[in-house]
């Protein structure tokens, strides 16, 4: 059976991702749902969901849609006079998350992005924008997290036509050895492309234990450029620095840069992680020492 294939499921879900933004696109009521242009917010979450807050923060404040800031929901400052606060979860269980909101219950105004629209959060929040057509059974993240961007998107008035053309010609691309079996991979990034990168970082991880590291694009220059070299592999989400590309391949290391929607290129390092990760004989569906969703003990 083909579940029984390493990384049958994240196969299955990275590549459904254009379909699924497509759809995220579409819900209008949903995207009604988050807060009004203006209102001052915070949006949390956790591992990959934080780092899709980074990305959403970052885009919305430049839209001028508003002051958005970032937390991870274990280190969050949310007793600010925020007008909400924007919880976002794929499982809907994760305790740190749970907690936040249980703590705002009354206060402050709660709007949940939630996978499994059976979850806990569902009752906490008040109000929830469901994705259950993106929920995953792979352990890795893929389509959640980037069709819950792309709704941020479309909240924001973006056209994701692009984006999703562009996935397209991603998952109909050639497999590219070369940058698979790469040493060690730096994921960079500017402006709303930092959340790509550590999210890029953290799957590259997740998927085959591999050596990753992520920076804002102009702070690599201020220090971990020390570590490229030959077999090695520098890969900027968006548009990079000037020079950085000439600084970078005169160590030897390879720039890699695609002049596609960011978020598609997040689509094209899925391919790469996956692979890797198969290649190295793991199951990225099943990685080591995680699982779907933290629920710390009391």
């Amino acid at each position: 059976m083909i579940d029984s294939l390493p990384g049958a499921h994240m196969r299955e879900e990275l590549t459904s991702q254009p379909e699924t933004w497509a759809r995220a696109a579409d819900l209008r009521e949903a995207q009604r749902a988050l807060p009004a242009k203006g209102a001052r917010i915070a949006v949390i979450g956790c591992g990959t969901s934080w780092f899709m807050a980074q990305s959403f923060a970052a885009l919305r404040e430049r839209a001028g849609f508003g002051e958005t800031d970032a937390f991870a929901a274990s280190e969050s400052f949310v007793d600010r006079g925020y007008d909400a606060v924007v919880a976002l979860t794929r499982s809907g269980t994760t305790t740190e998350v749970l907690e936040l909101v249980e703590r705002l219950r009354g206060r402050v105004p709660t709007i949940g992005v939630i996978g499994d629209p059976a979850s806990p959060l569902v009752s906490l929040v008040d109000d929830a924008v469901l994705l259950p057509f993106a929920d995953e059974k792979s352990v890795v993240q893929t389509r959640f997290a980037t069709t819950a961007l792309a709704l941020f998107r479309a909240s924001l008035d973006e056209d994701l036509s692009q984006a999703i053309a562009d996935a397209h010609a991603v998952l109909a691309s050639t497999d590219d050895a070369a940058l698979r079996d790469a040493e060690q991979y730096t994921f960079l990034g500017r402006g709303w492309t930092v959340g790509l990168a550590n999210e890029a970082a953290l799957k590259m991880r997740e998927s085959s234990q591999s050596w990753t590291e992520s920076y804002p694009s102009m702070e690599y220059r201020h220090g971990p450029i020390a570590i490229a070299a030959p077999g090695r592999v520098t890969w900027q989400f968006g548009t990079p620095p000037e020079g950085l590309a000439a600084q970078v391949e005169a160590t030897g290391a390879r720039f890699e840069q695609n002049p596609i929607d960011p978020m598609a290129d997040l689509v094209r390092l899925h391919r790469v992680a996956l692979d890797r990760a198969v290649a190295r004989g793991l199951d990225p569906d099943q990685p080591r020492n995680l699982s779907r969703s933290v629920i710390l003990d009391a």
